[in-house]
C-alpha cells in the first residue's frame, strides 16, 4: 500500500538533487575565437631547392645586374647632365654595388656618330665621369669604379637618324667580380738544432759561370843575364 508513495517521494528527491547540482556548477562560458595575425589564409609560396642557388644567389650575377637593375643610362644630344630616369637607374646600381662588395665597375662612356672622333671621345669621358660621381655620392667607394670612353667607336645601333643617335648617347656600367688575391709562397727557415722560426722568402739559386783557364806555354824560356855577370861567368 505504501510502495507507490515512497517511489514518488524518491523520484522527487532525486530530481531536486539533480536540480541543485546543476545550479551549483554552471556551464563555463564559451571563449571567443582568437585570430592569429600571422596565420596564412592561402597555400603560400613554397621554395624548392638550395637557398644558395636560389633567388639570393641569382642576384649576385652580372646577368641580374644587366636585366633587373639596368646597366645603361642615356643622355640628350651634346649633354652630360643626368636625366631623372638616369638618376633612378644609377640609384639602383649604387644599391646593388653596396650590397655586393665583391664586384667592381667600369663606367663606359659613348657618343653618337656625328662630330669628330676627338670631340666624341672627350664627350664620352665627361659622361662617364658624371655617372662615376653620382655613384660615389650614393655611397660606392671610388676605388671600385673606373671610367673609360669609347666615343663613337662602339655604337649600339648603326643608322643615320635620331633613333640610332639617341641609343648611342649612353653610359654603360659593366660590373665584374673581383678576383681573389694570389697567396704568397713562403718557406720556414730552420734554426740550428732543427727548430723552425720566422718566415723567410726563399732565394733562387744563382748560376755560376765556369771560369776558363788559359793554357800555359811549354816553350823554353831564355835565360836573361843579370846585370854585372857575363855569359862566361866573368864579371863585366
Amino acid at each position: 500500500m505504501n510502495a507507490a508513495p515512497t517511489s514518488a517521494k524518491t523520484s522527487a528527491l532525486l530530481a531536486a538533487l539533480l536540480a541543485l547540482a546543476g545550479c551549483a556548477q554552471p556551464a563555463p562560458p564559451v571563449a571567443a575565437p582568437v585570430t592569429d595575425p600571422y596565420a596564412s589564409t592561402g597555400s603560400g609560396a613554397v621554395f624548392q631547392g638550395d637557398l644558395a642557388g636560389g633567388v639570393l644567389g641569382a642576384q649576385a650575377t652580372t646577368q641580374y645586374f644587366q636585366s633587373a637593375i639596368g646597366d645603361t643610362v642615356r643622355f640628350p644630344a651634346d649633354q652630360t647632365t643626368l636625366t631623372a630616369e638616369a638618376r633612378e637607374i644609377l640609384a639602383r646600381q649604387a644599391g646593388w654595388l653596396s650590397q655586393h662588395a665583391g664586384f667592381t665597375a667600369v663606367v663606359q662612356g659613348h657618343a653618337e656618330e656625328t662630330g669628330t672622333r676627338e670631340y666624341n671621345l672627350a664627350l664620352g669621358a665627361r659622361r662617364a665621369s658624371a655617372v662615376q660621381e653620382y655613384l660615389v655620392a650614393q655611397g660606392v667607394a671610388p676605388d671600385r669604379i673606373r671610367t673609360l670612353s669609347f666615343g663613337k667607336e662602339r655604337p649600339a645601333a648603326t643608322c643615320s637618324d635620331e633613333g640610332c643617335y639617341a641609343q648611342n648617347r649612353r653610359v654603360v656600367t659593366v660590373v665584374t667580380e673581383a678576383a681573389p688575391a694570389a697567396p704568397m709562397v713562403v718557406s720556414a727557415a730552420p734554426q740550428a738544432g732543427g727548430a723552425q722560426t720566422g718566415i723567410t722568402q726563399t732565394a733562387a739559386p744563382q748560376a755560376i759561370a765556369p771560369q776558363s783557364t788559359a793554357p800555359q806555354s811549354n816553350a823554353p824560356q831564355s835565360a836573361t843575364p843579370r846585370m854585372g855577370t857575363s855569359p862566361t861567368g866573368i864579371g863585366m
